[in-house]
C-alpha cells in the first residue's frame, strides 16, 4: 500500500510526528502529497508551538486567510530574527507617537491628528498623505484605540475625541483637566486615565464622564478587561500603593493591588490582557511581568527583565508564546518566548547617536511596526528568497 493510499485519519495521525522541514520536503514527493500535507490541520499542532503563527493558546486563529504552512515559515524567521528593515516614513520635529494596525491599514498619529495608511507589504514606503485624517485635538494626540464602529483618541488638551468610523462624525469628551495619558474601549464602555490624578468612565455618547475614580497619582496606562466586568489602572507609582490596581466596573470599587515591592517611580507604561485572568505589564521598572488573576492572592508567575536596564515603553502578545517590547533607548525592540528567560532577538532601529524610545509597536503575522520620536520602522519577516531553504 502506498503512503497516500493510506485512510487520512491514519496519515494525519503519522503526519504529526514530523517536523516543519519533514513535512516541506514531503510536499515535493507527488501532487497528491502536496495537496494533503498543504491542509492546515496538517500544521496546526507545529504551529501551535512556534512564535507569532497565529494560533492562540486557546486555539483561536487570529488569521484564518493566510495557510499555516506560510505562517509556520515565517514563524521560523520570527525566532530566528531574519527580517528586513524599513523606514516607512519620517517627519523633522520630534513627536511621541502611536500606532494601531486594522488589518492592512496602519493608524498612525502625528501632533494632533491620526492618519489612516493603507499597507502594501511589497512597498518600502508608506504614501506621504493618509487615506483618511482624524482631528480635533487642540494639542498632541497622546493614546488612541480602534474599535469595529469607533476611533477613541485622548490629548494632552485633556479632550477625548470619539470619531464614528462609518459616518465620520466626531463628539469631544471633557473633564480632564490635564492630559489624558492612556485610554481603552470596549463595547461602548470607555475609561480614561490622566495626569490628573484621576481615571474616568465613559460611554461612546456621554457628554460628561459617568464616574471619576480619584487615583492621588498620574495615570500612565488602563485596560479594560475581556469580560468587561473590570479595568486595571497603572499609575506613576509616586505614592505609597501598588501602581497596579484593579477596579470592580458596577461598583467602582478597588477589587485588589498587584504587588507590593515596586520601588518608589515604577510606573506602569503599558498593560495588555491576554485572556480574562493573564495580564502582562511593563514600565520603567524595566520588567515585562505576567500577572495570573485566577490566583489568591493575584499575583506575577513570570517577569523578563530588560538586560540594558531600559523603561519598557510598549509590549504587544501574540496570544501564545511571544511578546515583543519597546525600550526606552535607542530604538530596541526585543522579541521574548515566554518558554525563556532571556530575551531571544533584538533589533536596534535608532542610532548611537540620536537615541529615541519605541513608543509604540504592533505586529501581524509578518511584519513588526515600530514608532519612534521621527520616523516609523518596518521589520519584514517573511521567507525572502535569499534567506529560503
Amino acid at each position: 500500500m502506498l503512503l497516500t493510499q493510506l485512510p487520512e485519519d491514519v496519515l494525519y495521525h503519522i503526519l504529526s510526528h514530523l517536523d516543519h522541514r519533514s513535512l516541506s520536503r514531503l510536499c515535493q514527493v507527488c501532487k497528491s502529497m502536496h495537496g494533503f500535507v498543504n491542509r492546515d490541520a496538517v500544521w496546526r499542532k507545529i504551529a501551535q508551538g512556534c512564535l507569532n503563527s497565529g494560533i492562540t493558546r486557546n486555539g483561536t486563529d487570529i488569521y484564518p486567510n493566510i495557510p499555516l504552512k506560510e505562517r509556520v515559515r515565517t514563524a521560523q524567521n520570527w525566532y530566528k530574527g531574519v527580517c528586513k528593515r524599513w523606514i516607512l516614513l519620517r517627519w523633522k520635529t520630534k513627536l511621541l507617537p502611536w500606532l494601531q494596525l486594522d488589518e492592512d491599514v496602519l493608524y498612525l498619529s502625528q501632533a494632533a491628528k491620526i492618519g489612516a495608511y493603507p499597507l502594501h507589504h511589497d512597498s518600502r514606503r508608506l504614501q506621504r498623505n493618509p487615506v483618511e485624517i482624524f482631528s480635533g485635538h487642540k494639542g498632541d494626540v497622546c493614546r488612541f484605540v480602534l474599535t469595529d464602529s469607533h476611533l477613541i483618541s485622548g490629548g494632552s488638551d485633556g479632550r477625548i475625541m470619539v470619531h464614528s468610523r462609518r459616518s465620520h462624525m466626531s463628539l469631544g469628551l471633557t473633564g480632564h483637566s490635564q492630559e489624558v495619558n492612556c485610554l481603552d474601549s470596549k463595547n461602548g464602555l470607555i475609561i480614561s486615565g490622566s495626569r490628573d490624578q484621576t481615571a474616568r468612565m465613559w460611554t461612546l455618547t456621554s457628554n460628561s464622564p459617568l464616574a471619576t475614580i480619584p487615583m492621588f497619582d498620574r495615570v500612565w496606562s488602563v485596560a479594560i478587561s475581556p469580560t468587561q466586568s473590570s479595568f486595571v489602572t497603572g499609575t506613576a507609582c509616586c505614592e505609597n500603593f501598588s501602581p497596579l490596581r484593579i477596579w470592580d466596573v458596577e461598583r467602582l470599587a478597588c477589587v485588589c493591588s498587584l504587588g507590593s515591592e515596586f520601588r518608589r517611580g515604577a510606573g506602569v507604561l503599558d498593560i495588555v490582557f491576554e485572556s480574562p485572568f493573564q495580564l502582562f505589564t511593563c514600565g520603567y521598572d524595566t520588567f515585562v511581568r505576567q500577572w495570573d488573576l485566577r490566583l489568591s492572592p493575584q499575583k506575577c508567575v513570570m517577569e523578563w527583565e530588560e538586560p540594558h536596564d531600559s523603561a519598557l515603553y510598549c509590549i504587544q502578545t501574540d496570544g501564545n508564546h511571544m511578546i515583543a517590547s519597546g525600550s526606552s533607548y535607542y530604538g530596541v525592540v526585543r522579541i521574548w518566548d515566554k518558554r525563556q528567560t532571556k530575551c531571544l532577538q533584538f533589533f536596534q532601529l535608532s542610532s548611537d547617536s540620536v537615541s529615541s524610545p519605541v513608543y509604540c509597536l504592533r505586529f501581524n503575522s509578518s511584519h513588526l511596526y515600530a514608532a519612534l520620536a521621527t520616523a516609523l520602522h518596518s521589520l519584514d519577516f517573511r521567507q525572502h528568497p535569499s534567506n529560503n531553504r
